[in-house]
């Protein structure tokens, strides 16, 4: 059993920034938790603190109770997986998952068994005697990961591992390192600015915001009930409308819908496969500015009498083109107040998918 908990760190530099403030968080045992969240959000300062890289300035972080905070990143039973991959050139594949085991006085023959065992594990068995510099990127990134692995870690640490890789290659890496992580069991703190790669890897996502928490949830709640204003823009594409509340009815421009709140500013989020949309014999809401056909769906850039803009997801996108005046219906809404979640109507046996939503954020 393997368990992470980190209790108020925080982290701050010299020049007085504050890169995590006061977080918390609880990996269970065989868990995949992933971080996420904008440049500057804190996520890979809070990762490098939990691989030692980094010291916090307060606050306290424990493996299966045993208190880590200060240990030195040689002597903590974590791995990490560097986005660089961070690969010995000089040497080959097994000296690369070597030369850790031998740094820990592991037997020769011990070495020899988990260094193939675990290329088998990645899909690279075989490939001991490669220079790391025959390898192709997404191999690289394997061996990475086995030199993690070989050392047998409580705790999986995952840097972007896949930013420099191709669009294509990550999504097979992906798969194939949830696939790994699954088998093996180990518990995996996973930092990205990804969208998809959290949404379709993680257990639980942390979306993070200035050193702090926003939401801590599995992917499909933080998708469908964000709880705040940034997590609804952050997450996918999701229509934002700052407006009015007055009498039971929001409205922004011409356009307007029932939201049973009290009166006052509002913002209204709006995802694009939620929006239907009709033909308007005169002004309507708004005109339709472009429209993407996907093939598996369309998408329809709508511009609002205000000049906002809007997108909706469609099954026929041949039905709709530029210039033509629509009127919008949502099928389900949240709206936030002071950036707190005030109101929620989820859209019953909605069909589109979270990876579906996801193609053109």
């Amino acid at each position: 059993m393997s368990v992470l908990k980190i209790k108020d760190v925080s982290k701050i530099f010299p020049n007085a920034t504050r890169a995590v403030d006061s977080f918390s968080l609880e990996v269970a045992d065989g868990e995949l938790v992933c971080l996420l969240g904008p440049s500057g959000s804190g996520k890979s300062t809070l990762l490098r603190m939990v691989g030692g890289f980094e010291t916090p300035s307060a606050g306290l972080m424990t493996i299966d109770g045993e208190d880590i905070t200060r240990v030195p990143p040689e002597r903590r039973p974590t791995g990490m997986v560097f986005q660089s991959h961070a690969l010995w050139t000089h040497m080959n594949v097994f000296k690369n998952l070597a030369f850790g085991l031998k740094l820990r006085k592991v037997a020769p023959a011990e070495i020899k068994r988990r260094v193939e065992a675990v290329l088998e594990l990645v899909g690279l068995g075989g490939y001991g005697n490669r220079h790391v510099t025959q390898l192709s990127g997404g191999q690289q990134q394997r061996v990475a990961l086995a030199r993690s692995l070989v050392l047998e870690p409580k705790i999986l640490l995952l840097d972007e591992p896949f930013a420099s890789l191709d669009q294509h290659l990550r999504e097979r890496l992906r798969e194939e390192v949830r696939d790994i992580q699954q088998r093996v069991g180990i518990t995996t703190l996973f930092v990205t600015h990804g969208q998809d790669e959290a949404l379709s890897m993680a257990d639980r996502i942390v979306v993070m915001r200035d050193g702090k928490t926003e939401q801590i949830d599995r992917p499909d709640v933080v998708y469908r009930e964000p709880r705040t204003p940034f997590v609804a823009g952050f997450i996918g594409t999701m229509n934002l409308l700052e407006g009015d509340v007055r009498n039971g009815m929001f409205s922004r421009g011409a356009y307007a819908t029932p939201l049973p709140v009290s009166d006052g500013p509002a913002i209204l989020a709006i995802r694009p496969e939620a929006l239907d949309l009709s033909s308007a014999a005169g002004e309507g809401h708004g005109k339709v500015h472009r429209v993407t056909d996907f093939g598996t769906h369309g998408l329809v850039d709508l511009a609002l009498g205000d000049g906002s803009r809007v997108k909706a997801m469609v099954d026929h996108p041949d039905m709709f083109r530029a210039g033509q005046a629509v009127t919008l219906s949502p099928r389900a809404i949240a709206a936030y107040r002071d950036g707190t979640l005030i109101h929620r109507t989820a859209a019953a046996g909605a069909a589109t998918t979270v990876q579906q939503a996801l193609v053109d954020a």
